[in-house]
C-alpha cells in the first residue's frame, strides 16, 4: 500500500487527488483533546495523524501534535456537501486517527465521521501505567 500526503504537489496532480476533492469539496474541522484521569490532566505531546484509505492508497491529511493543554484545533478536512433536502442522513467521510504516547509505546485508533460545516470533538483518554511518569506542562507526575 502507498502512503502520500494531500500537501505533496506531485500528489495533487494525481486522478486519486483529484477525485476526492470532486467528491469532497466542502469542509469541516476537527478538534483533538487529549486527557488522562478522566479528563482532568492534559497530554501534550500526543502524536496525531489523520488518514483515509483511498483506491488502496493511505493519504495522510494531518500530523502534528497536541499542545501543553492537550489540544489540536481546526484540522480541516475535506467532506461532502450536504443534500438540504435530506438531512435526516448527512452526507459524511469518515477518516482515521492514529494518536501515538510514545512515553507509554501505546498507540490508539479511532475513526471519526466527518460533515461539512461542523466542529467534530475527539476525546483521546490515555491510561498511563502505574511505573511511568506523566509530563503536564512543567510537572511531572508519577
Amino acid at each position: 500500500m502507498n502512503e502520500y500526503n494531500i500537501n505533496d504537489k506531485e500528489f495533487q496532480k494525481t486522478e486519486i487527488y483529484q477525485k476526492y476533492y470532486e467528491e469532497n469539496p466542502t469542509f469541516g474541522n476537527l478538534r483533538i483533546k487529549a486527557t488522562a484521569a478522566n479528563g482532568a490532566i492534559p497530554i501534550s505531546n500526543l502524536k496525531i495523524v489523520v488518514r483515509k484509505t483511498i483506491d488502496n492508497n493511505n493519504i495522510i491529511f494531518f500530523e502534528g501534535t497536541t499542545n501543553s493543554s492537550g489540544l489540536i484545533e481546526r484540522i480541516k478536512l475535506p467532506t461532502p456537501k450536504q443534500n438540504p433536502n435530506n438531512l435526516d442522513i448527512p452526507n459524511k467521510t469518515t477518516y482515521d486517527i492514529i494518536a501515538t504516547y510514545p512515553k507509554e509505546n501505546l498507540t490508539l485508533n479511532y475513526q471519526v465521521n466527518m460533515y461539512e460545516d461542523v466542529c467534530v470533538v475527539q476525546n483521546i483518554n490515555i491510561v498511563p501505567s502505574l511505573m511511568v511518569s506523566l509530563e503536564v506542562g512543567d510537572i511531572t507526575w508519577q
